[in-house]
């Protein structure tokens, strides 16, 4: 039987990496939010029967370019960075080269407006496992979060959000909800992925109705 040990002296080093790579993070995409999505894919991946070790890569991995997207303010895709930045970092590492592929996959398409789709089981549980983490309570408290980083208003319901700007005075949690959020249950790949999205999404609305009735003195 193939020791184990090599491989999770690997994982290490690539957790160590990864945390170096948020030093400087805002709160909303800090490495607390890795480690969330690292625990979803756990979850999800062995419900759904996917190689944990390439989630566990991955899920480490998925934003270490989210530095320069946000230092760019979204002129970078941070899940094309990341991925240049894994296929560089992964090449002296004793991994498959079929698991490195699929590493390098998982990061490139786990975004929810990226351009590459996810094709392989792994991809699909990152996936849903990093919008898992943008919806529900944990989502609610980022959005706000995200709003405060940028200096946005609090909310802004009389606004269509389609006529406001990332990153300006208008990226409110409503508007990351009625742009983004509201979506992601949709979206969702792995079964598990729906099952859990469909509860998330459903307190997550309550909140916003709730948020709007409360801003216009209806409760």
């Amino acid at each position: 039987m193939v020791s184990r040990v090599p491989v999770m002296r690997t994982i290490e080093e690539i957790r160590g990496f990864a945390v170096s790579c948020f030093s400087n993070a805002r709160g909303s995409h800090d490495w607390d939010h890795t480690q969330r999505v690292y625990n979803l894919c756990m979850h999800v991946g062995q419900v759904e029967g996917a190689d944990l070790e390439v989630l566990e890569i991955a899920a480490y991995l998925h934003d270490i370019g989210r530095s320069y997207e946000d230092d760019s303010k979204g002129g970078v895709c941070h899940g094309q960075k990341g991925a240049e930045m894994a296929r560089e970092l992964l090449s002296s590492y004793p991994i498959s080269d079929d698991q490195k592929a699929n590493v390098i996959h998982c990061i490139q398409s786990h975004r929810f407006r990226g351009n590459h789709q996810p094709e392989t089981l792994e991809a699909k549980v990152l996936f849903d496992a990093d919008k898992l983490d943008a919806i529900g309570a944990v989502g609610i408290a980022r959005t706000f979060l995200f709003a405060g980083e940028v200096g946005a208003k609090l909310h802004n319901p009389h606004i269509e959000p389609e006529a406001t700007q990332p990153y300006s005075e208008e990226d409110t949690g409503y508007r990351e909800y009625k742009l983004k959020l509201s979506k992601i249950r949709d979206r969702m790949l792995t079964t598990e992925g729906r099952c859990m999205a469909k509860e998330r999404h459903g307190f997550m609305e309550t909140f916003f109705n709730r948020l709007t009735e409360e801003h216009e003195g209806h409760k």
